[in-house]
């Protein structure tokens, strides 16, 4: 006899699927990364009305570092692609990531971290998805001073890009459940079917075999009447 304890006892997962149960799919519908109608929220939403005008930002990284280290901290950051700034009036922190420049150098075709627009600052660009929403991060830092000015916009090239790819997602999951409730509808019909079947198969037998009871029983009955007349051959 086998003990619970016994190595050959498995334990039954809790989503294991039966000899004749039918399996049940998953629908798995990811998060989306921006919302409907971006455009809207951007012009709506208090918190990117007062992101979207230009206002004081101030760099954040390695703030128990000496001055001339986080100058060179944050400069070696822009060259690598990444930085950290915050507005100052909305304590809003921003992690900024744009494309880096090459071998350490600024490529002049390369608009997101501009070294050379203006003396003694940096220009940098920043694409990413806030709230939902597609965001451009645009402003200037001062080499020296570690401050400058920002603001946030609209990304309308990305918004296009991204509703585009989350109308595909809702279509594909909308497809999904279609073909899920028209599997169910055509199982929910054979089940039906076969009910239907047995019943009828059930009901037939029922009545053939009571039928050959009666007979059994008027047959044994006859015998038994016919044992008990009386002889008239004497």
């Amino acid at each position: 006899m086998l003990s619970m304890n016994d190595p050959a006892v498995g334990m039954i997962p809790f989503d294991s699927i039966g000899l004749y149960e039918q399996p049940k799919p998953r629908f798995i519908f990811k998060m989306p990364r921006v919302v409907p109608d971006q455009k809207a929220k951007f012009e709506s939403d208090e918190l990117f009305r007062r992101l979207s005008r230009e206002s004081e930002v101030r760099y954040t990284g390695y703030r128990d570092r000496p001055q001339e280290e986080r100058q060179i901290r944050f400069q070696n950051g822009c060259r690598e692609g990444h930085t950290e700034v915050a507005f100052v009036a909305t304590g809003t922190n921003m992690q900024l990531v744009f494309t880096p420049s090459t071998n350490g150098y600024h490529l002049p075709g390369n608009r997101d971290c501009d070294f050379d627009k203006e003396h003694g600052k940096v220009h940098i660009r920043s694409h990413f998805i806030m709230n939902g929403v597609c965001v451009r991060w645009r402003g200037w830092v001062d080499l020296e001073r570690l401050d400058g000015v920002g603001c946030l916009e609209f990304d309308e090239d990305k918004a296009i890009i991204e509703d585009s790819m989350l109308r595909d997602q809702i279509e594909r999951y909308n497809q999904r459940l279609r073909d899920f409730e028209e599997k169910q509808r055509a199982y929910r019909g054979q089940q039906d079917t076969h009910d239907l079947e047995l019943r009828l198969g059930g009901g037939g037998g029922g009545g053939v075999t009571q039928t050959g009871g009666q007979g059994r029983c008027h047959q044994r009955l006859g015998v038994s009447l016919q044992g008990t007349l009386p002889s008239h051959g004497y």
